[in-house]
């Protein structure tokens, strides 16, 4: 009976260290797989490569900007983006240190980034749904940083802006 019991122990610790070593590979690859979709998607951007940099975003998308007023599903960020794209160059991002988490069944992911852009640092954030074996970003946030040592001015130049923005924004909630 010891002898069984100590046999059904290390199969059972061997089947738990299989198991944890299959999900960290497992892990790795999807990171690798979500890392070469947004590494593309600053890559087609730059190269002004509208249709594969688009084919990246899952058809129900929402894009916010850094702007309060950028809230856009796939439609209008592609309309807002053409011109861009037309141009022959759109935007240059380069990530510069990213972070991925995956939901516990696999098929979502978290990423944020810091990336170089000609506003300076910026951070990427968003999640990613796996649609039909593919990777495709289905929510993306892009803002931009405020060092604290200078956060005061930015709000003294914002504040006319937006405080009429948020007059606005509360007329149309009442």
């Amino acid at each position: 009976m010891k002898k069984l019991t100590l046999l059904l122990a290390i199969l059972l610790f061997s089947f738990v260290n299989i198991s944890a070593q299959t999900k960290g590979f497992y892990e790795n690859v999807q990171k690798k797989n979500i890392n070469k979709v947004l590494d593309d998607l600053n890559a087609f951007a730059a190269k002004a490569d509208f249709k594969n940099y688009f084919d990246l975003y899952a058809d129900e998308f929402t894009f916010i900007g850094t702007d309060a007023t950028e809230i856009w599903d796939k439609k209008a960020f592609m309309a807002y983006a053409k011109p861009h794209f037309d141009k022959g160059k759109a935007w240059n991002f380069n990530s510069i240190k990213r972070n991925i988490t995956f939901s516990k069944d696999g098929n979502y992911a978290w990423f944020d980034e810091l990336l170089d852009t000609q506003m300076k640092i910026c951070r990427g954030s968003g999640v990613m749904e796996k649609i039909g074996g593919k990777w495709k970003i289905r929510h993306y946030v892009l803002s931009m940083t405020v060092p604290n040592d200078v956060s005061d001015n930015v709000i003294k130049t914002k504040t006319p802006i937006e405080d009429a923005l948020l007059l606005e924004l509360k007329k149309k909630q009442n």
